[in-house]
């Protein structure tokens, strides 16, 4: 401030003009993906049993139609994260709209197996630009409602969730497969329909050095919410140092990187391959808080996608271990009822989110519900009647909803701008491992008359996730978002 200006940050900003129409907007296109993404997510719960019927599969190949989706999110997440880190948001969710609706619809005109698998994968990449809307979506909320409009950001997968239980239910009996995967992939074609309108996150745009783009955006924001900009030069956390009485607290030393590891934009420019965020994501200010994220986004993956898969296998017969190579039509109605009323424990789990995630702060509330899972899994290890097997999925879904929910939340906090996008992507990667191996687990141990080793991996797993989250080095709730420093006003929240 050598010229005397008053200064503000985009923080500052969104604080100052507030939650409006402008915010609505974007929720509702970053909200479409991702009931995009949940919806190709359900329906491999559904098209997997539907194949396996009618192309006498094994259920290993069964598997297989699964984990080559998680697969391709693997790439995906990685990818998508670098390409909206260095190119920008925008065209981070264009590209990977395009690949997902495409892919998906091409999917349902599979003419064998071996194409099918190719398809899905590549509906997996596109899936893999999840973060980037999450991460998008989030520079454009005020810090202090954060948490809050995350959760109901996080409802649209719910709905997906939903959308496409009922959307099974209705169609797989009568018109089969093929339609289910050809009307799954619309929703993601709605974003590249709206796409001219969605907005560049200003966040970037400041600190790549597009001021003035960032603030157009800004003034928009401010005209649609019936607000006004902060007075002053807008500028980048990047810009804005500590004062030399500070004392850095545990959040500032382990989110921002010394000066020598900042990201400057021309860095930024010269980030071959991702190369230099990874280091970034894997420097000693960050490795702890990166490696305990990977470990709880596997847990939280592997938990979640399996027990969807679980109440498919525990409602069709399979938990009795009498083989059936092809499901009667009463059983796949059973499985569709199931899954349909499993699926709104997400609204519980939602709910339950919201009313702890800045109450009780992300640490405390991921951890219990991730330690309550384990209690509702455990009886599960011996086989229970159908009605108190469906409760009991549906206490369990309740509570990994909610712990998935919160460590969307928690991720893109504790990473600067330069590389958030990239760390949540990678994070992501890491849980779609846990989304490959998961039907290894659900499916093939259930089948193969081992539903009790199936349960007791799930609490091992589940178990470990809530550990990992009590190690995380510091709480984010509260704090406002970084560029790269964060600053001393932010250190005292």
């Amino acid at each position: 401030m050598a010229d005397g200006s008053p200064q503000y940050t985009v923080d500052e900003a969104l604080v100052a003009m507030g939650f409006g129409k402008f915010q609505i907007l974007v929720l509702a296109y970053a909200g479409m993906g991702w009931v995009s993404e949940a919806m190709e997510m359900m329906l491999l719960s559904f098209v997997g049993p539907a194949v396996q019927s009618a192309w006498g599969l094994s259920s290993e190949q069964e598997s297989l139609i699964t984990s080559v989706v998680f697969a391709g999110t693997l790439v995906g997440s990685y990818s998508w994260g670098i390409v909206s880190d260095k190119y920008g948001r925008r065209k981070g969710f264009l590209i990977t709209a395009i690949v997902t609706s495409g892919a998906g619809f091409l999917s349902a005109l599979s003419p064998n197996y071996t194409s099918l698998l190719v398809l899905r994968c590549m509906v997996g990449v596109g899936l893999g630009g999840g973060p980037v809307l999450l991460s998008w979506f989030l520079e454009f909320i005020p810090a202090p409602n954060r948490g809050t409009w995350m959760v109901i950001f996080s409802a649209f997968w719910t709905v997906g969730t939903i959308l496409e239980a009922s959307l099974a239910w209705l169609v797989m009996p009568n018109l089969g497969w093929r339609w289910l995967l050809a009307l799954s992939s619309l929703p993601s074609s709605l974003l590249l329909v709206f796409y001219w309108v969605a907005p560049e996150s200003p966040r970037y745009l400041c600190l790549t050095g597009r001021t003035t783009e960032a603030i157009n955006i800004l003034e928009k924001v401010a005209s649609m919410n019936g607000t006004k900009l902060p007075s002053g030069n807008l500028v980048s956390d990047l810009k804005i140092e500590l004062p030399e009485n500070s004392t850095p607290s545990e959040a500032t030393r382990l989110i921002s990187p010394t000066d020598k590891e900042d990201l400057t934009p021309k860095e930024m420019d010269s980030n071959v391959g991702g190369i230099s965020s990874l280091l970034t994501l894997l420097s000693p200010k960050l490795i702890r808080s990166t490696l305990l994220l990977w470990v709880v986004f596997f847990g939280n993956a592997f938990s979640y996608y399996g027990l969807v898969l679980l109440t498919t296998e525990l409602s069709s017969g399979h938990s009795t271990c009498t083989p059936s190579p092809i499901q009667s039509d009463k059983a796949m109605n059973t499985s569709y009822r199931d899954v349909f009323i499993t699926s709104f424990a997400e609204f519980p789990g939602l709910l339950i989110s919201a009313a702890t995630v800045d109450k009780l702060g992300r640490k405390l509330s991921m951890s219990s519900m991730f330690f309550l899972c384990c209690i509702f899994l455990l009886p599960l290890v011996v086989h229970q009647s159908q009605g108190l097997t469906t409760i009991l999925l549906f206490g369990a879904r309740i509570c990994i909803t909610g712990s998935f929910t919160i460590v969307f939340i928690y991720a893109p906090e504790i990473y600067p701008t330069s590389v958030r996008t990239t760390g949540v992507g990678i994070a992501s990667a890491m849980g779609r491992i846990g989304g490959m191996v998961c039907p290894l687990v659900a499916v093939g141990l259930v089948h193969g008359c081992h539903q009790t080793a199936s349960i007791l991996l799930f609490e091992i797993i589940i178990f470990l996730s809530g550990i990992c989250v009590l190690l995380f080095p510091f709480e984010t709730k509260g704090l406002e978002l970084s560029d790269t420093i964060l600053d001393s006003k932010t250190q005292r929240q």
